[in-house]
């Protein structure tokens, strides 16, 4: 029964929020009579038609603006340098993991060398082989 009166306490201010709120039409836009509110609303609202007549002002074959042209380009060019900017920053990393990769493939390979010949030097001959004469 204590868990009925709980469950019913809890849901009572639920229901009373949603009975008051269903009441109120709008919450984002005041119905003020004043003029001046009403001017500052007609400029940010238009009707249903105007809306749908906004965007077809333009059809697909009437040529364009200056301005849309001019803005369309900068943004293409914009993004041509970002696009540019990036492909040589990653040039750049890559070269310089090219680069570092060969400085350390050079020193295995001199290290391996150099105890090939320490180890296969018997000390009658000159180290290096190009240094023997042939008979």
């Amino acid at each position: 029964m204590a868990g009925t009166h709980t469950v019913l306490l809890t849901l009572l201010p639920t229901v009373l929020i949603l009975i008051v709120l269903a009441g109120v039409e709008s919450a984002a836009v005041k119905d003020v009579k004043d003029s001046k509110a009403q001017g500052a609303s007609k400029r940010v609202f238009m009707p249903a038609s105007d809306a749908s007549n906004f965007f077809k002002r333009r059809s697909r074959r009437s040529p364009r603006s200056y301005e849309e042209d001019y803005a369309e380009q900068r943004v293409k060019m914009a993004a041509n340098e970002r696009r540019r900017e990036h492909l040589e920053e990653q040039n750049n990393e890559y070269e310089n993991y090219l680069e570092e990769e060969r400085d350390e493939q050079y020193e295995r390979t001199r290290e391996k060398n150099e105890q090939w010949r320490e180890f296969h030097y018997d000390g009658q001959y000159p180290r290096y082989p190009h240094h023997r004469q042939y008979v």
